[in-house]
């Protein structure tokens, strides 16, 4: 008995020979449509029974009309018919009709039923949601995503030996076996504007190409679970060791700065106020002072406006002009020091030596402008709140490129400068051995020229190396003192400003103040020719009266 099966219909031949038509019959059950077709035909001289059953394919309606659950539905063919049900993470709209064109899916907030529990906050998503643990707790497994406490006392060695563990909600607290006590006694509170960062020994690659790798203390990964003044608890998401780097940031860096701002406030009223060499241009060294004053007020207030988006841009657009203005007034002075010292055995008449005002103004302002607007042009979003929750150039792009490009670029130009002024001096330096004068006087601008270059340039390649403690530390007060440095250099060390001021303090006892080198038996014959004329009169008076 053959079986044919022609597109999807079964057709069962139980007849040998040829039937004849009889009657159709059709019968229904549920959802399953069965046609019969029964036939009964007698054959000529002997009867026969034929019965051809056939069923007939189903049609499926998922594949036939797209959409047909409506949107965020799964599709569920069945015999005859088919099954809407919604997507996990959603819900029909009306719970008392099934979903459809006309009764869709939509997003379930899972976050309305505290599914992530009291220590955790949940992130509701299209379909889904995120439980975002505090401090201190973790997700257990997907299936139970309810934030869970970190049971710190699990590791065994983290209180150290016969200590005793007590895990607490997000932290924990170590205490000695009955007979023992700390043996370390010298611990110290963390103060109240400490900062705290919890740092894991990472190995990397070494820069450049090298072989071999480089440590370094990294946060990646690592957070403060919980902090007081008594101890502190991080938190890593990965294994390794790691360890607490504590930053006694802001009260250190507010007195260093307060204490740099006086010192430049001095150096800045001593260049606007004493002309005390005519061969000498002041306009480079007062212009960097005037700039890194300003930075460092910058500075001192950055943190004080990240919450206003503008005043925080503008904030860090400053910062990013007056710094980039330093290196360049820097760069000047670098350069006026230089074209004194080339013409140092040649001029003997009074003239100011190097570039003219207007020159200087437009190469110390012009070029930072340039920098700061093209920066700007590239990447407006670049200057603003960062990370670190201060109003300064974004890390992301590459964008403190802006400002470390050019100071790599003036660090290079000081050191050739550096090298040229070397090599102007040498027949100088062979001319002066018997003018003992002039041989400190060249030293000492040689003194002024590398002291400066460490004082602003080795200073923020510090700043570009901060992997510890120490370096921070030592950066910020480096960092702030600059404009002490410049003041101890360019006006402690100055005969000439050293005679003005003795002059300023003896001014109510009738010294005559003179902007040249002081000479003691010259002031001694000045200050009693002063008493003889003021006796002589005083007399005439008398005479007269």
């Amino acid at each position: 008995m053959p079986d044919l099966n022609l597109s999807g219909v079964l057709l069962l031949d139980l007849c040998a020979n040829h039937c004849l038509s009889i009657t159709n019959t059709m019968l229904e059950h549920k959802d399953v449509h069965k046609c019969t077709w029964h036939k009964e035909h007698p054959r000529s001289r002997s009867m026969h029974s034929c019965l051809l059953l056939f069923f007939l394919s189903d049609i499926d309606e998922c594949q036939r009309t797209t959409g047909i659950c409506g949107s965020n539905s799964n599709c569920e063919n069945t015999d005859g018919s088919y099954i809407c049900t919604c997507l996990t993470g959603f819900s029909v709209t009306d719970p008392t009709l099934p979903p459809g064109t006309s009764n869709g899916c939509t997003d379930t907030d899972e976050c309305l039923a505290n599914i992530c529990g009291q220590y955790g906050s949940c992130i509701n998503n299209i379909g889904s949601y995120v439980c975002d643990c505090n401090e201190g707790f973790h997700i257990q497994s997907d299936a139970t995503p309810v934030c869970q406490d970190n049971d710190e006392c699990l590791t065994s060695s983290i209180c150290g030996p016969d200590s005793i563990c007590t895990n607490t909600p997000g932290a924990y607290t170590c205490g000695c076996r009955p007979g023992y006590a700390p043996t370390d006694q010298s611990k110290e509170p963390i103060p109240e504007n400490g900062m705290v960062t919890c740092v894991y020994w990472e190995a990397g690659e070494a820069e450049g190409g090298q072989n071999g790798e480089t440590m370094r203390w990294s946060k990646e990964g690592c957070w403060v679970a919980y902090s007081q003044k008594n101890y502190t608890v991080c938190s890593c998401s990965h294994l390794s060791t790691f360890a607490l780097i504590m930053q006694i940031g802001e009260w250190l860096n507010r007195i260093c700065v307060i204490i740099g701002l006086f010192f430049l406030a001095l150096a800045i009223l001593t260049f606007l106020l004493c002309s005390w060499n005519p061969k000498i241009n002041n306009t480079a060294r007062l212009h960097l002072c005037l700039n890194l004053a300003f930075s460092q007020l910058l500075l001192l207030w950055n943190d004080k406006y990240t919450d206003n988006k503008l005043a925080c841009t503008v904030m860090a657009g400053l910062l990013h002009f007056f710094i980039v203005a330093s290196f360049v007034w820097m760069l000047l002075e670098a350069l006026q020091l230089h074209l004194l010292v080339r013409r140092l055995s040649q001029v003997k008449v009074i003239q100011r030596d190097g570039l003219p005002r207007p020159l200087l103004y437009l190469i110390g302002y012009g070029v930072p402008f340039v920098i700061v607007g093209v920066s700007a042009l590239i990447y407006s979003d670049g200057y603003g709140r960062t990370k670190a929750n201060v109003c300064w150039l974004s890390e992301e792009r590459n964008f403190k490129w802006a400002l470390t490009g050019p100071v790599i670029a003036i660090l290079a130009l000081n050191c050739i400068l550096f090298g040229a002024t070397l090599w102007s001096l040498r027949p100088t330096l062979a001319n002066i051995k018997s003018d003992i004068s002039q041989s400190k006087d060249t030293k000492l601008i040689l003194f002024k020229i590398l002291a400066q270059f460490v004082i602003l340039g080795c200073t923020w390649i510090l700043g570009l190396y901060q992997t510890n403690l120490f370096f921070q530390v030592v950066f910020i007060v480096l960092n702030s003192q600059q404009g002490t440095f410049l003041y101890i250099v360019h006006c402690v060390l100055n005969k000439e400003v050293d005679s003005l001021y003795q002059c300023f303090l003896t001014f109510f006892s009738h010294t005559i103040c003179s902007s040249a080198p002081r000479d003691p038996e010259k002031d001694k014959r000045k200050r009693i020719d002063v008493f003889f004329i003021r006796e002589k009169k005083r007399f005439k008076l008398n005479v007269v009266k």
